[in-house]
């Protein structure tokens, strides 16, 4: 007897949709099989696909940044994101120097994440570190992260993070198998100016700023075979520089791209329209070329975050960049989004590829015996139109609608509601 049967649906198992029956035990995967068997619960989905759970490995909930915090805390984040198809996502453990500081900043990040309502787990987060390499994974495996963000740039609020410490996280990082994820920028062609206008903010953060700083730790992660994860890559152009000059590595996995859904939609013209400042984040939109080019190469970017980070539009309203909070939403509408551009192509970068990416494959991920019972019953033949008005995303027609979503075998979200649900944190293993 099967806790649970989903029937006549379309599982996604291995890069392809299959016709077969899903069966749950508990929390966990138990079979796919095209027999039916007895079950207390039958679900029906004729029609409909059959997900694993979908993971956002990039997102920022209750954002300290000065005297602010954004919008959404873990719990109205985590209800945006079931509503998505979200039920696993990776936070950020607040910037350290040394590694006396990683256990309260794992604690207060514990406290504040215990109204999540899907599971989560933590990227630990350095800003021009004073210790050693070795001394940082230790420090941050004993709390189950594998994983460490840094920044090269911000450098005027002694957030970057320089090229010697960057090269010996690689290098530890081939001995550990964690990830260095980072934020790349060229803090030097970067224009720091407290009067930069909106419709100046794509200029003052160029293309080449990313795609030269991407270029220098490519080479690093080549000489030292170290697991360099590159967030929210937002230029075609750096995509396709990398793929002409490090194509074992990316295919290797020795370099890991990210995307985010605004790269792929919207463009940097907005910056000189009424409510530009509305899609403001960094690094910033890129002009049509750059977007298109982006668009081309999906194939290159492994998997899709958000950067969720919310902001109220007076927050945002602003005349000058340093006076605007960066940040946009998104994680509600990432795959509705994504999936209309892209199709059954986007599957895996919602699911397996950060599993994959970030320890949790293959618990997360994946619908196949012993993996939680995360499960996304999508209908590909419905129609969804956003009516959000404090999203950047409103009004936008977007292929499928999201019917049911399952967290370790309970429904968690029904037709645009969520329902009672409680979040785990993940303890991670290593990576792929």
């Amino acid at each position: 007897m099967q806790s649970k049967g989903i029937i006549n649906g379309k599982i996604y198992s291995e890069g392809r949709l299959l016709e077969s029956n899903l069966y749950l035990q508990g929390e966990k995967v138990s079979l796919l099989s095209k027999e039916l068997l007895p079950c207390e619960e039958i679900i029906d989905a004729t029609g409909l696909y059959v997900l694993p759970g979908l993971i956002d490995p990039h997102v920022h909930f209750h954002l300290g940044v000065g005297a602010g915090v954004n919008e959404d805390d873990f719990e109205a984040g985590s209800k945006k994101g079931l509503l998505g198809g979200i039920t696993t996502y990776i936070d950020f453990l607040d910037p350290v120097r040394s590694v006396n500081e990683i256990e309260n900043s794992f604690i207060k990040r514990m406290e504040l994440a215990a109204g999540s309502v899907s599971d989560f787990a933590f990227h630990g987060t350095v800003a021009n570190p004073s210790c050693s390499a070795a001394e940082l994974m230790k420090a941050y495996k004993g709390h189950g992260i594998t994983s460490i963000k840094l920044f090269t740039t911000y450098s005027d609020t002694d957030r970057r993070t320089y090229d010697k410490m960057i090269y010996e996280l690689l290098k530890e990082s081939k001995a550990t198998g964690a990830k260095i994820v980072i934020h790349a920028e060229n803090d030097e062609l970067i224009t720091a100016d407290a009067l930069t206008l909106l419709k100046d903010h794509e200029s003052s953060r160029p293309v080449i700023s990313e795609r030269s700083e991407v270029i220098k730790l490519a080479e690093m992660a080549k000489d030292t075979g170290g697991h360099l994860y590159v967030v929210h890559v937002s230029a075609g152009s750096t995509v396709k520089m990398l793929q002409e000059q490090y194509s074992k590595e990316l295919s290797d996995g020795v370099i890991t791209l990210e995307s985010c859904p605004h790269y792929f939609i919207f463009n940097s013209e907005l910056y000189e329209k009424e409510g530009g400042y509305l899609y403001t984040m960094t690094p910033p939109l890129r002009p049509e070329k750059d977007r298109q080019l982006l668009v081309d190469s999906i194939g290159q970017i492994y998997t899709i975050g958000t950067d969720h980070c919310p902001y109220p539009a007076e927050k945002k309203n602003k005349k000058f960049t340093s006076q605007i909070p960066m940040g946009v939403g998104g994680i509600q509408y990432s795959f509705l989004s994504m999936y209309t551009m892209f199709g059954e192509v986007i599957i895996d970068k919602f699911t397996k590829n950060p599993a994959m990416a970030y320890g949790l494959y293959p618990k997360k991920g994946v619908l196949q015996p012993g993996a939680d019972a995360d499960v996304v019953l999508f209908d590909p033949q419905k129609q969804t139109v956003i009516e959000d008005t404090d999203s950047i995303y409103n009004r936008m027609e977007c292929k499928g609608a999201i019917e049911r979503v399952y967290l370790r075998g309970k429904l968690v979200a029904e037709h645009g509601k969520v329902l009672s649900s409680c979040g785990e944190y993940q303890n991670r293993g290593q990576r792929r």
